[in-house]
């Protein structure tokens, strides 16, 4: 049965070097600490320039969602800026990242533990139909506006930052109906 996480009932950790907060949308298994997880997905908002934390044996991805642009140092060497133009971000989790920011920019984060399952992260757009690739699915509507998710006999109505977590018992086929084009991050998590 689909999961739906509204955003008014994500709660905000602080970062140990003050630098952000993050917000949980969604971890396996549920309860799962930080160094046990298989994969977390979570949005990240930065505050101030300061390094990432290091999360050895784990895959990455980031899409900037809100915020103008955050500046990304990869081993001291490799500079990526998240923008509108390249809102995302692929890296191992290992690797030593310093983020300088502006002003404040909030991250979707996707994890997975490598030696565990694997991700993909897409941006969609609503309207639109979804056809899963995996057994589970997180959709997180991005974008302004609302979005009415339906698949087989379920429907939920998202707003801008709610997700819905869909499992193997969901149906395949999405369809994703909105009054205005809205973007639709698309999770399938592949253990």
């Amino acid at each position: 049965m689909a999961t739906f996480i509204p955003q008014e009932c994500l709660r905000a950790a602080p970062w140990k070097n003050g630098g952000g907060s993050t917000m949980e949308i969604a971890i396996a298994p549920p309860g799962a600490s930080l160094m046990e997880f298989d994969w977390r997905i979570s949005l990240a908002t930065i505050t101030a320039s300061g390094p990432f934390s290091s999360f050895p044996g784990i895959d990455r991805s980031l899409m900037l969602v809100d915020g103008d642009s955050v500046q990304l140092t990869l081993d001291g060497a490799r500079k990526v800026t998240l923008s509108a133009a390249q809102p995302m971000l692929w890296f191992p989790g290992e690797a030593a990242v310093e983020a300088q920011v502006r002003g404040t920019t909030t991250d979707f984060n996707v994890m997975t533990r490598r030696d565990r399952c694997r991700h993909q992260l897409e941006k969609i757009t609503a309207p639109g139909k979804l056809v899963r690739r995996s057994a589970t699915t997180l959709l997180f509507v991005a974008g302004d506006g609302h979005v009415l998710a339906r698949g087989g006999e379920q429907q939920f109505a998202l707003g801008r930052h709610d997700a819905l977590l869909l499992d193997a018992d969901d149906a395949q086929e999405w369809r994703l109906d909105a009054l205005q084009r809205s973007a639709v991050l698309c999770v399938d998590l592949f253990t």
